[in-house]
């Protein structure tokens, strides 16, 4: 009986995970949101669906208090109940929910939702061989330079397609009428509602990039997109 490598094992646990993963977030996502209703938002909505010369898109609102906006997998976009929440009390003005919105449809048309599925699957896998291969040649601490390097590989991915998505959803709103203004003033606010700073980790280890960071990258953007007046 042939003896099953540790990458071979690993590769099967990712597809494994993979599959479950997809299964799970599909479930909890069906059973805890429903269909965003509100007349003002939806007007944004089929201002940007026009630009994307669609029919409609339909944004979700996802029960949970957290501040958050989400694409699953299978192309829905969702907006948390605390988010919603903070427009509705007025913490937060629809031009910068529809940026969630938008930045939300950029990791959509990106393929950035449903390679994240597959990352999570895969970086579970990567950890598994790594540890299973470093822990024999660096025993007692070899799980846990595993799970580090796996970590910061996944940061770095993550704040690509963050950044990409903030360009797609810059293009989009411009190209709706909205503009870009929403989208910049609600970065500036973000890290104060969320109250979920990075408390001085470093930028390779974040998620996200830096809020700074992101609003000098859409500034970059205008300026390109500005024409030069003669």
């Amino acid at each position: 009986m042939l003896k099953l490598t540790p990458i071979l094992l690993a590769i099967l646990y990712g597809l494994a995970m993979y599959r479950f993963s997809a299964w799970q977030t599909a479930r909890r996502l069906d059973s805890q949101s429903t269909e965003l209703t509100d007349p003002l938002l939806g007007h944004m909505s089929m201002q940007m669906a026009k630009a994307l010369e669609i029919e409609r898109i339909k944004v979700h609102i996802y029960e949970i208090p957290q501040i958050n906006g989400l694409a699953a997998p299978d192309g829905r976009i969702f907006i948390t109940r605390g988010f919603y929440d903070k427009f509705k009390s007025g913490e937060v003005s629809a031009d910068e929910l529809a940026s969630v919105i938008a930045h939300e449809l950029g990791h959509v048309a990106l393929g950035h939702s449903r390679r994240r599925m597959i990352d999570f699957s895969g970086q579970n896998a990567l950890r598994t061989a790594l540890a299973m291969v470093l822990g024999r040649i660096i025993p007692g601490v070899g799980v846990w330079v595993a799970g580090m390097l796996t970590s910061m590989l996944a940061a770095k991915l993550s704040r690509v397609d963050e950044y990409e998505a903030d360009a797609y959803a810059a293009a989009l709103l411009t190209k709706a009428g909205i503009g870009t203004a929403g989208q910049i003033s609600l970065f500036e606010k973000l890290d104060a509602l969320s109250q979920s700073g990075a408390n001085g980790a470093p930028a390779w280890m974040l998620s996200h990039p830096k809020t700074s960071e992101r609003i000098q990258a859409l500034q970059k953007l205008q300026n390109a997109w500005t024409p030069v007046s003669k």
